[in-house]
């Protein structure tokens, strides 16, 4: 057993793997295929349900859900295993990242293939926006809770980097305070929206069979629900970090790290309204 791997232990933590790749391949992880499994795994059970509806279902109803559930288990077993192995078991063990440029670029390249992801969504959006549709069965996009939910997304970028501006500065305090207050306003967007698609559907009767828009609709906001909801499991495990004091003004790789995928599903959702909500209410005829 190594020294690293006595320090975990000593401090009650355990590693995901014991030996995360096979050897001659490098320093690398597993982590990332099971959490990428896991988010394929939430679209499959997703289709799966679509196919069980209708008088002529192609698959029974119970297999969308399982899917669906258990996907959505090992999305989230998988990034508490990818967090762990990159920034918590290298805190206990005593080892560093350096000045975490590359763990900077890491995620650089990763939202760009969040880009080019949700870029993808758009596109199809824009190729089917060309022809007419009727807007009839279409509820009021721009509704007071969505502005609402958009302001509050918009606040968690300030607060998160005024939490990170005063860590960087020493001021612990208020660091968490602003780390908690973020994490407090994403849970109430994510709310905000499952609310957004309880009246859409339940009242408004408007869902992803809605014609082509309903399908790109949800396709969109689910998909950016998605990383907001795996935004915010990111930031609870550096707001639990951060009350066991494991940053400092000089070691905050992963509050940096977090802080760029947060800002980056917050500009996402300001296009989104933009193209999908208000765009769809100006523009529709």
């Amino acid at each position: 057993m190594t020294v690293a791997d006595d320090s975990a232990e000593e401090h009650g933590h355990h590693l995901p793997a014991v030996e995360d790749w096979p050897r001659g391949f490098g320093e690398a992880s597993w982590w990332p295929f099971v959490t990428a499994l896991g988010a394929s795994g939430i679209y499959v059970g997703a289709a799966l349900f679509v196919l069980a509806q209708g008088e002529q279902a192609l698959v029974d109803a119970i297999y969308g859900p399982v899917v669906f559930v258990g996907a959505v288990g090992l999305f989230l077993a998988g990034l508490y295993g990818w967090v762990y192995h990159a920034f918590v078991k290298a805190f206990w063990s005593g080892g560093g990242h350096g000045d975490g440029v590359g763990l900077r670029w890491g995620m650089v390249l990763f939202l760009g293939t969040e880009i080019a992801t949700f870029g993808a969504g758009f596109v199809y959006y824009f190729f089917i926006r060309v022809g007419s549709w009727s807007t009839e069965a279409f509820p009021d996009l721009v509704s007071s809770l969505v502005l609402i939910n958009t302001a509050i997304l918009v606040l968690s970028s300030f607060t998160l980097h005024w939490g990170h501006v005063k860590l960087r500065q020493g001021d612990r305090r208020n660091f968490l305070v602003g780390m908690g207050t973020t994490l407090l306003l994403g849970l109430v967007f994510i709310g905000g929206q499952v609310y957004e698609y309880y009246e859409f559907i339940v009242h408004g009767g408007f869902d992803f069979t809605t014609g082509i828009f309903g399908s790109a609709f949800y396709g969109l906001t689910g998909l950016h629900g998605l990383h907001v909801s795996m935004g915010a499991v990111l930031l609870g495990i550096v707001f639990v970090r951060a009350l066991y004091g494991q940053y400092t003004a000089d070691r905050h790789v992963s509050v940096t790290t977090v802080s760029m995928y947060w800002h980056f599903v917050d500009a996402v959702w300001l296009f989104l309204v933009v193209v999908l909500y208000v765009g769809a209410e100006t523009a529709l005829v």
